[in-house]
């Protein structure tokens, strides 16, 4: 079994690979704060009772493959990895690790390690040219070249950011639930506030992705558009421009990384 673990900014989602299917998965809030023996206590928690793994940490798990856009918790999941699963191969995914995919960037070492591993899954499942949407803290548009080349990309306030924001700045405004409107013209202050998260998100999604795709290739119709991230759900029904939907292509693209890299260990 790998176990993939992709660190965002808000939440941490773990997956359990048997061959190249996700038989298990979990999703928690980040915390920069936790110790590496925190950490440990929190995989055995949720990795305990999985009937494919056994009762002692580590056991059943074959491989770890690890990527963050948070240092401070990439150093403790090291920590966890030397003395937890001190035998298990594991693969970080960091400046010098392979992904298979050349990063086209004025500094390559800039782009965040899931953006990366997002581009190594599109090129793997859907080949390029591709177009990344990502809907987590920070809304991400990555482009993927038609030779599978990370050639750049846009970061756009998240949709949760985007909500808090106007319950802080608003006098009249509050913090809302994240839903879709009965319709799009607002009955009430919540309805129109759920109606500019939701429509505003579709309308931003659908303009970044039409202009990137006319820079990205010839022909834009080419370019396939993969949405992904806890929050796409909420957009996938209003932006014309996606083409695809997997949840789990940051974990799709941890576990290719790993085995391009664990013979080379």
């Amino acid at each position: 079994m790998l176990l993939t673990i992709d660190v965002g900014n808000t939440h941490t989602v773990l997956g359990l690979f048997d061959g190249e299917d996700i038989v298990e998965h979990w999703r928690v809030s980040t915390d920069a704060r936790r110790t590496a023996d925190e950490l440990a206590v929190l995989l055995q928690g949720l990795m305990g009772m999985h009937p494919l793994l056994g009762d002692e940490l580590g056991e059943g798990v074959e491989g770890i493959a690890i990527c963050s856009t948070v240092p401070s918790v990439l150093h403790e999941l090291r920590e966890v990895t030397r003395r937890y699963y001190g035998d298990v191969p594991s693969v970080l995914v960091e400046p010098g690790i392979k992904t298979g995919v050349p990063i086209l960037m004025d500094n390559p070492k800039e782009v965040g390690a899931d953006r990366i591993i997002n581009a190594v899954a599109a090129v793997d499942l859907y080949g390029g040219p591709a177009i990344v949407v990502d809907f987590g803290t920070a809304t991400t548009f990555d482009a993927v070249s038609a030779r599978g080349e990370y050639a750049g990309g846009v970061i756009a306030p998240g949709i949760e950011i985007s909500v808090e924001a106007l319950g802080v700045k608003g006098a009249q405004l509050r913090k809302i639930e994240l839903a879709r409107p009965r319709s799009v013209i607002g009955k009430n202050t919540v309805e129109a506030m759920q109606s500019g998260i939701v429509y505003g998100f579709a309308g931003q999604v659908d303009g970044v992705v039409t202009r990137m795709k006319r820079e990205l290739a010839d022909d834009p119709d080419e370019v396939t558009v993969i949405a992904t991230g806890g929050l796409a759900p909420m957009v996938l029904g209003e932006a014309s421009v996606i083409d695809e939907h997997e949840p789990w292509l940051t974990l799709i693209g941890l576990r290719l990384v790993y085995e391009r890299n664990v013979s080379r260990m």
